[in-house]
């Protein structure tokens, strides 16, 4: 199957959007038991939106992480991030995500474009 551009993909999923609610076939589907519902998890499949920054690290700390094998930029924001969500719980600001506050800073500039890679 060919991968389609950004345009067809567009296209595909606005198409796919119009089709009324009444109109798909779900039968196939089984419905979710309150139980089921009530473990639901949301943005379990939650992803960043990554942006390109430029930092000043001290030597040693970029050392260690090059060390520890490739990833090293994944490594330096995931204990970011875990240093970020430790603060907003000591804060009392983990209620709210932090997904939940930027949301509309992404909403307001239209569709948010991820970087491949």
């Amino acid at each position: 199957m060919k991968k389609l551009t950004d345009r067809q993909r567009r296209k595909e999923l606005a198409a796919i959007a119009a089709i009324p609610d009444e109109q798909i076939d779900t039968s196939d589907i089984a419905e979710l038991t309150d139980e089921q519902l009530s473990n639901a998890v949301r943005g379990q499949m939650y992803r960043p939106v990554k942006k390109p920054v430029t930092m000043r690290l001290d030597a040693d700390v970029i050392h260690w992480l090059k060390s520890q094998g490739p990833g090293y930029q994944t490594k330096a924001n995931r204990l970011l991030r875990a240093e970020m969500l430790r603060s907003l719980v000591r804060s009392g600001k983990h209620r709210q995500s932090f997904a939940a506050r930027i949301a509309p800073k992404n909403s307001e500039r239209g569709a948010v474009r991820r970087r491949r890679g």
